[in-house]
């Protein structure tokens, strides 16, 4: 029911949020880039009348995404061209040594406008029963896989019924150990987590975990944390990764209090991704100098447990690349 009351048009959300669309008559064209999708519950948690909201700047379209700088693709993990799977088992990605990667699903819940996907051709991946036997054959082929990632688009935009029809099939190789789903749906529809989805992920000996999507802690509501703490209680490990945004989350105080946010539900900080290069979305960009004071400053106020790994996904290798501090602690006058 939400999906289908999301809102599609720019002056529609606009409006919505107490905001005239002719001031951003210039922006809501680079909707013909990426299409604008939005669930109205993510949209009840943006404040009124601010057009720099942190919410709102993930996912209204603005004139900056027809800038095409040097260095940015359509597709910047190379996952179009990559030494994957494809050719034995379609929508399968096998990146990682230990672990797979399925794109189960093309479709998201929201259209968020730094997203590395963005380009990616969706119309060609249906994970149908052909391509579930393809990959329950690739990984019986291949012992030293012990964990599925299921992933998309949004892999919590199929039914709970194919989900728990697909997790079922998996348990069944005995060399898997666990099953993660990556998701930004919780976040943005929190009702999303029915009674059977938690079944479908406790059925099984497969230890499973969720990753949500959230990169500030307005996208923390009272709603995802009761979706979070049934989870928990199920037995489900949760943990949040997040992309760090230019005019998004790029200061201390938002990074520490998402981390803050986060453990209040029970979500455990994971990774803080910095920001893939794809095509679109270069206003969002935060240099490795001051992405690197950000993560100092949240070892400085945080626990270590609450503070996320700061990496960078480079096409081609076979692990996330950390971006570690070079020992010289910037002066904030520098990023002021």
């Amino acid at each position: 029911m939400e999906l289908q009351r999301a809102f599609t048009r720019p002056d529609e959300l606009l409006r919505a949020v107490a905001l005239d669309p002719a001031d951003f008559s210039a922006d809501v064209k680079a909707r013909q880039l990426f299409p604008l999708r939005v669930p109205r519950p993510f949209v009840h948690l943006m404040e009124a009348g601010n057009p720099h909201d942190p919410l709102l700047r993930q996912v209204l379209p603005l004139r900056q995404e027809f800038h095409a700088p040097a260095g940015y693709s359509t597709d910047p993990l190379h996952e179009q061209s990559a030494d994957t799977a494809k050719d034995e088992a379609k929508g399968l990605l096998h990146k990682y040594r230990s672990r797979v990667l399925i794109i189960l699903k093309g479709g998201c819940a929201i259209n968020c406008r730094y997203c590395f996907r963005r380009h990616f051709p969706y119309d060609e991946v249906r994970f149908d029963q052909h391509q579930l036997e393809q990959t329950l054959a690739y990984l019986s082929n291949h012992p030293d896989v012990n964990e599925v990632i299921l992933s998309g688009g949004d892999p919590l935009m199929a039914s709970d019924h194919q989900l728990q029809r697909i997790i079922a099939a998996l348990a069944d190789i005995p060399t898997l150990k666990r099953v993660r789903i990556h998701s930004r749906l919780p976040v943005v529809i929190p009702a999303r987590i029915t009674q059977e989805l938690v079944v479908a992920l406790t059925a099984t000996r497969l230890k499973a975990s969720l990753v949500i999507h959230a990169n500030h802690a307005n996208e923390i509501s009272p709603s995802l944390g009761e979706s979070m703490a049934v989870l928990r209680q199920a037995g489900v490990h949760l943990f949040n990764q997040s992309v760090l945004l230019k005019g998004v989350n790029d200061t201390p105080d938002a990074l520490v209090n998402l981390s803050e946010r986060l453990f209040d539900i029970d979500v455990l900080p994971y990774y803080l991704h910095q920001l893939d290069k794809v095509i679109g979305a270069a206003h969002f960009e935060v240099t490795d100098t001051k992405a690197q004071y950000l993560w100092q400053q949240m070892n400085i106020r945080l626990p270590g447990f609450l503070v996320p790994k700061l990496v960078r996904e480079v096409g081609g290798e076979h692990s996330k690349t950390p971006i570690m501090p070079d020992g010289n602690v910037t002066k904030l006058s520098a990023f002021e």
